[in-house]
This record gives structure tokens, sequence and C-alpha cells, in this order.
């Protein structure tokens, strides 16, 4: 096969590198994505897994755009009985936030299907070759860096709760602590699940060996998944929903899911309350800024736009709804997750965004397998009504948002990225870096956030003092945070066009890109 040229953007070194082996080797953007993804369960454990789920937008060479849906679903039936569901506080330095683990918290996971069905429509090479860099990773072991260290860190009393986690992810160094940065992380129990996986079909994991495991986990600790949610999850094919943003054309993320909706509704809000006359980084700027992520909370809550059923865009992305709220904003007015990215684009004109979570992980894992299931019934982000209080049988909602920007000079930008909620503010803050003030991607990326929720204004290390001053004489309820952080999101791109490839990974959580 021919090399193939392009960009990469992701959130470790080895995950990129396995997609520019791809690339290299020939395969196309697709076969790509699929290869750093299953080397991002082992580089980013923490972050991604095979039994959590995720989204991929994805543009073909001929221009038509699909957005598959492999988000984890609510099971069938919810137990009456009390189940294993029990908090941890997640230690983020300077913000504390809790999740709730345990069997109890387990969602039938999407990972798997969706790999098997994007494989089946888009992908060109074989799949044991896709699958081969992640087995040689998970065998041969990945050191452990600064960025993966944190995470584990931050997230510790989830791994620490149960022996298998403990055992597979504890460090040779301290004692009842996990992989310390420098240390080598080996997984060769999921190198072998991988290998099975990729001579099978399927079935294996949805009827087979692992739907065993799941169900009888959840049978005796009290966990809501049975074979039949296995057995009858589906992967979806959405047409994304699409929009212009001044001069530049938006293909994102649609409903269920919220955060492709939330930014459109934001950039609407911004385009007609003219955003694109100040200065970048001015005060009137990030005033206006924060007051449409404020007013975008509202929106969210009055559209209902967080509910699994409906056509939330019918209503939130109308004229006079967007109108409505656009009045609100006066000049003297006050303000009372896991998650990882990849981004691929190649010189045929393939485009691949996928988004996928773990939510923080259950703590349980698949014996015999590497792979933590995942707790997003446990996620206070994903559960708005409150826990215990969803839908049977339907897909959740998610904040993910991998989308295609397409510029006016040509140039095509494929996003996404991790933070929980602040995955919609990072995006809609890239957007107009690129669109507002023609950024260069690396700047866009790099500049300063802002994230508005809960009457709370969390402002990034990087803005002038000054600048910061006066936004927070209108803002009263405001933190501004020392440093830069993964608190803001992790925004990874790759660009190709006119100009050329280009990447560039979020520093914020590791990220890294390459162009080939």
């Amino acid at each position: 096969m021919k090399r193939k040229t392009g960009a990469i953007a992701a959130g470790h070194p080895e995950t990129a590198e396995a997609a520019g082996e791809i690339l290299r080797n020939g395969g196309n953007a697709f076969d790509a994505v699929l290869a750093a993804h299953l080397a991002a369960c082992v580089a980013e454990p923490v972050l991604t897994s095979l039994a959590g789920g995720g989204f991929l937008m994805a543009k073909t060479s001929d221009g038509k755009k699909t957005l598959y849906d492999f988000f984890v679903q609510t099971p069938v039936r919810k137990k009456s009985s009390s189940s294993e569901f029990f908090p941890i506080s997640a230690d983020f330095g300077e913000v504390q936030q809790e999740f709730h683990i345990g069997p109890g918290s387990i969602a039938t996971p999407g990972t798997v299907k969706g790999i098997f069905e994007i494989y089946k429509d888009l992908c060109s090479m074989p799949l044991q070759e896709i699958a081969a860099p992640a087995i040689e990773l998970a065998r041969k072991g990945v050191e452990m860096n600064e960025f993966q260290a944190g995470i584990f860190e931050i997230i510790k009393p989830i791994f620490l709760s149960y022996d298998t986690p403990k055992r597979l992810y504890g460090s040779q160094k301290i004692s009842n602590g996990l992989i310390q940065k420098g240390e080598i992380l080996k997984l060769p129990e999921l190198a072998d699940f991988l290998e099975e996986l990729v001579t099978q079909d399927v079935s294996w994991f949805y009827e087979g060996y692992a739907a065993d495991q799941i169900s009888k986990i959840c049978k005796e600790h009290g966990g809501h998944l049975t074979r039949d949610d296995l057995r009858q999850y589906r992967v979806i094919k959405r047409k994304p929903l699409e929009f212009t943003y001044r001069d530049a054309a938006v293909s994102i993320n649609p409903p269920p899911s919220s955060g492709g909706i939330l930014i459109g509704f934001a950039l609407r809000l911004l385009e007609k309350s003219g955003f694109s006359r100040f200065l970048n980084g001015s005060v009137e700027a990030l005033t206006l800024l924060a007051k449409v992520q404020e007013l975008t909370d509202h929106a969210r809550v009055e559209a209902f736009v967080d509910e699994t059923i409906g056509k939330s865009e019918d209503v939130i992305l109308d004229p006079g709804f967007v109108e409505m709220y656009r009045k609100k904003i006066e000049p003297g007015l006050l303000s009372p997750r896991g998650t990882t990215h990849i981004s691929v684009i190649d010189s045929d004109g393939n485009i691949a965004g996928l988004s996928t979570s773990n939510g923080e992980g259950s703590g349980i894992m698949i014996p015999g397998t590497g792979i933590m299931l995942n707790n997003m019934l446990g996620e206070e982000d994903l559960n708005p009504r409150g826990f215990h209080q969803w839908t049977e049988n339907s897909r959740m909602t998610s904040m993910m948002a991998p989308g295609i920007l397409e510029l006016e000079n040509g140039q095509q930008v494929v996003f996404g990225s991790g933070g929980s909620n602040r995955i919609r503010t990072a995006i809609l803050q890239v957007i107009l870096n690129l669109v507002d003030f023609g950024m260069p991607l690396e700047k866009a990326i790099s500049w300063p956030r802002i994230h508005f929720e809960k009457g709370l204004l969390n402002a990034e290390h990087g803005h002038d003092e000054e600048v910061l001053y006066a936004v927070s004489k209108k803002f009263l309820n405001h933190k501004i945070w020392k440093d830069k952080s993964l608190f803001f999101g992790g925004t990874h791109a790759a660009s190709g066009g006119p100009e050329g490839f280009s990447g560039f990974g979020d520093p914020r959580r590791g990220g890294v890109s390459l162009t080939i």
C-alpha cells in the first residue's frame, strides 16, 4: 500500500505514533484513528477503555460526513435492589470532584461494537495490522509520563478500591500507591485479549466471554447489566449537526449528545452579539464570552438539552430562542471527566475525529482482560436529574463533541476535547480563536481559557492581569487559576488544506502531534 501523508493529534506520544505507523504503511485516517485508540487503551488507561463509549466524526474522501455514536447505553432494566455504588473524591489540586463507582455505576459499553462498525464501513487494512501497535505496546510496556502519572494520582481512590486494578496499576516504588512517573506499565492480559478479539467477530465480546463475565459481576454485586444489555447494544449512525459561524462551516456531534448543540447555540449568540469586533483577550471579549457561557447553561436547562429523547435542536437553535437570549446580554450585567480525543487527516481527504471516555472507571475489571468497565451511571455530569433517575434502555447524553471546522480559505480542522463539562467551552474558544482572530492552530489551542458554570467564573492563568481584574469586578464569584490546567479541557486538532498539514495536541492534557 502506498504511504499516506497527513496530520495526527492525540493525548500521548505512543497514541500518536500508532496512528503514524499506520499512515506510513499505507492505511487511511480511519485505520490510523482505530490504531491510535487501541494504543491509548494502553498509554492512557485512565482516560479511555474498550469498556467505555465514544463518537467518531468521519468525513470520507468523497465528502460524505457521518457521526458514529457508540456511546454507552443505560441498562434495559433498572434493578430495585440496592447496588454496590459508592462515592470517591478526585483531587484536581485546586478543586475537588465527586464520582461514584462500583458495579452499580456501569452502563452498557459501546466501544468494541463501534470499532467493528467503523472498521467494516471505513477501513482499508486488516484489523490485525491495525491492532498490532497496541498489542506490541501492551506487551513491551509504556513508560509512565508525568501527565499520565498525575491522572492516576487524581483518581487514585478508584484504582485502590478493588484488588485487580491495584495489582495491575500498583507502583513498584511506593507502598499502596499507583504507578509513578518513569515506571513501566505492561498489560499482557490486554495484549492477549486484543489478539483474540481481532481474530473473532464482535459477538465474541457482546455475547461470549466478556458478556458472561460482566453479567456475572453485576448479578453478584448489584449491578444493573445483564447479557440482554450487551446483546441488544447497537451503534447508531447519525447525520452531523451542521451550522455556520461567520464564514466557517461547522459539523459536530448532534443530539442526543449535548456538547455539539450547546457549542452551536453559543456561537450563534456570539455572532449576533458581534463578538468579532473585540480585541482578543480584552475585557469586552472575556466579559461577553463569560456571559454567553452563563446563558448557555440556562438555555441547556430551558431547552431540555440533557434529555435523551426529543429534538432539542429545534428549540435551542431556533432564531427566536437565540434572539431571546441575546437580549439578556446587557453591557452592565453582573454574573450572579475522563475523556481523550484523537484527530487524524490524511492526504486522500479522509478526516477522523474520535472522542472516547471511560468516565473515571468503575474500579471493576473484566477478569483476565486488563479492561476496566466504565462508571457512566456514576457521573454527575451525565445524570443531571440525579443518580438512579435514568431512563431505561436509552443512549446517554455526553459533552463529547468531535467535529470538523471548514474555513473560508479551504483549510479543514478536525477537533475534539476531553474535560467533562469543560469540553464545550474549550472547543468553543478554539473555534473563536481560529475564525475570529485568525490564530494558527497551536496558538488557538494554547491560548488561556475561561469557563463559567453554576455561578462561578473560572479563569485560567495567562490572561492579562489588568484584564482579569476588570472582568472579576463584573463576575464577583470567580476563581483565578495559578497555572494552565487539565480542568479547562484538552483540545487535540489536526488540519489539512491549501496551507498543508499541521496538528497540535493540547499540553493541558499531555497532547502531542505528528505530521507524516
